[in-house]
């Protein structure tokens, strides 16, 4: 009956057993359960790993099963860390495969295929793009990271992004919810809104983007540098996958306006992201960039993650998290 929250035969029964008969030991809950002795002894290691039993206040060495409700929320909220996981590996896979396309056209320029265009320079990605937003005729979708913009970029921006409103184009662009903390940022967000923009917020993006008529993108390709060298893409494949790479951000990015409302274990979606990176590894300099604040920031934050999870080192707090239901178990 829980096999699509994560347990297995046996442990939902052991777990359920331990619900009716929480005084048992190993070989009381064997018989109960109709097990063996061994299979129970799995059952509890599963259980244990899934924050569904934990050691009793009573009896020293004995484990007590959480109550369902508790216990569900777990299941339920470690599922949901697993789409979220999936998700963003695909999301990642799909930028990753642009980014090579991106890099390979600069390292062999003459090998480029027809839907690859090389752009150098600011001047030429400027000149590019506002060709594109002349000829745009439906729709702009746009990917900013980075957290505060440059304060002359936006305002340049402001005549070409008001002429496509003028003429109906819609406009969706995702920032970094970190801009919030970057008043100039905050203020063009609210003149495009104000425009018939719509604009949302994401914890983090995988990559700078522009997207016109859902036939051309834009992309860097060094993410460090995004005025040094750039990729127009037109490619079928590449940009159908780039379109959906760009839904499903905008699918779970909070409107603007929107609070960020903590999930079920209490972490916001820039804390979620940040317990990720953490633990896949990053540096606080890696996560202050894909975050979008200052390395200083993302510092901290990772000090009172690690310190809510009472992990002493960043692998311990990878460790402690999946057991705490804030991010899926590794396969």
């Amino acid at each position: 009956m829980l096999t699509t929250l994560g347990l297995d035969a046996a442990s939902e029964a052991v777990y359920r057993t331990m619900l009716i008969h929480p005084q048992e030991g190993v070989a009381g809950l064997a018989m109960a359960a109709g097990l063996s002795e061994e299979a129970v002894r799995g059952a509890l290691d599963v259980l244990s790993e899934l924050a569904l039993v934990r050691p009793s206040y009573e009896q020293s060495g004995a484990l007590r099963a959480v109550s369902p409700d508790v216990g569900m929320e777990i299941l339920m909220s470690r599922q949901q860390a697993e789409l979220a996981a999936q998700q963003l590996r695909i999301e990642a896979s799909r930028a990753a495969a642009a980014q090579l396309i991106a890099e390979y056209s600069e390292i062999r320029p003459a090998a480029a295929h027809p839907g690859v265009e090389q752009l150098v320079g600011l001047d030429a990605i400027r000149g590019k793009l506002a060709s594109l937003t002349r000829e745009v005729r439906d729709e702009v979708m746009t990917f900013a990271p980075g957290g505060g913009q440059p304060q002359e970029s936006m305002v340049a921006s402001r005549p070409l992004n008001q002429d496509l409103l003028e003429r109906g184009v819609r406009m969706r662009t995702v920032y970094l919810e970190s801009c919030r903390n970057h008043q100039p940022t905050v203020e063009h967000v609210e003149w495009l809104a104000e425009r018939g923009g719509q604009v949302r917020l994401a914890p983090s993006l995988p990559t700078r983007m522009i997207i016109t008529d859902r036939s051309t993108v834009v992309i860097p390709v060094h993410g460090e540098d995004s005025g040094a060298a750039a990729v127009v893409l037109t490619g079928h494949g590449t940009v159908t996958a780039l379109c959906a790479l760009f839904e499903n951000v905008w699918s779970t990015a909070q409107p603007l306006g929107s609070s960020s409302a903590p999930d079920v274990n209490g972490l916001t979606p820039q804390e979620a992201t940040a317990v990720r990176l953490l633990a896949e590894g990053f540096t606080d300099e890696a996560i202050g960039k894909r975050l979008g604040v200052s390395q200083r920031t993302a510092r901290r934050t990772a000090t009172e993650l690690m310190e809510r999870l009472g992990a002493r080192s960043r692998f311990e707090a990878g460790v402690k998290a999946v057991q705490h239901g804030w991010l899926p178990s590794r396969p």
